[in-house]
Order: C-alpha cells, then structure tokens, then sequence
C-alpha cells in the first residue's frame, strides 16, 4: 500500500471515529434544559403558548421536529422565547435539542 494510500485510509478510520464524539449529549442536555428552559416548558408543555408545546406532534406541525431545528430556534429565540445563543454555548445548545427531541420522542416521560 503506498503512503498516499494509507493515509487516506488513516483519515477516513479517524474522521468515523471522531463523529460520535462530536454527537449532541441529550444527557448533558438534561440540565441546561432544567437551568434554562423549565420555566416555560416544564415537562414538554409551554405556558405562554399551549399549541405550541415541545410533544412530538407539536413539533412536527410548528416545524421544529428536528434537532437543527430547535437548535436554530433556542440560538435566536423567536417572541415571546428569547435567544439564548449569547448565553448558552454551541455545544450546550446542541446537547439541549437532542434532549428535547429525545423527550418528544418518548412522550415527556
């Protein structure tokens, strides 16, 4: 195998090591949800809006069922939710999404 060869190979093995690590954490999402969000959304419900709660099939019909989605949504905040993406980090976002989809997913159990 030529060097050129076995270097590509090596990328390739460390590039699909490396993606589950870079994953969202829905189980670190857990607390930035409980420190930020629970105020409004405690158990996947929304006080200010209840047709617009975090239950899979309000998410689906409010076109938020996807963790890019709700990571768009939490970073710039749509009124009356305000944005969180100076408060909160990329990856605390991201972790809080893959909790809320995880959530929806199960029913807010």
């Amino acid at each position: 195998m030529s060097r050129s060869s076995l270097l590509l190979v090596l990328s390739v093995l460390t590039l699909n090591f490396m993606s589950p690590a870079q994953a969202a954490d829905a189980s670190a999402g857990t607390e930035v949800f409980s420190k930020n969000c629970t105020a409004c959304h405690a158990g996947g419900k929304n006080i200010m809006n209840p047709a617009k709660t975090l239950s899979l099939n309000d998410l689906k019909s409010n076109q938020r069922d996807s963790e890019a989605a709700i990571v768009t949504l939490v970073t710039n905040g749509i009124p009356p939710m305000p944005a969180f993406g100076k408060s909160l980090s990329e990856e605390q976002i991201k972790n809080v999404a893959a909790y809320v989809i995880q959530q929806a997913n199960a029913g807010w159990k």
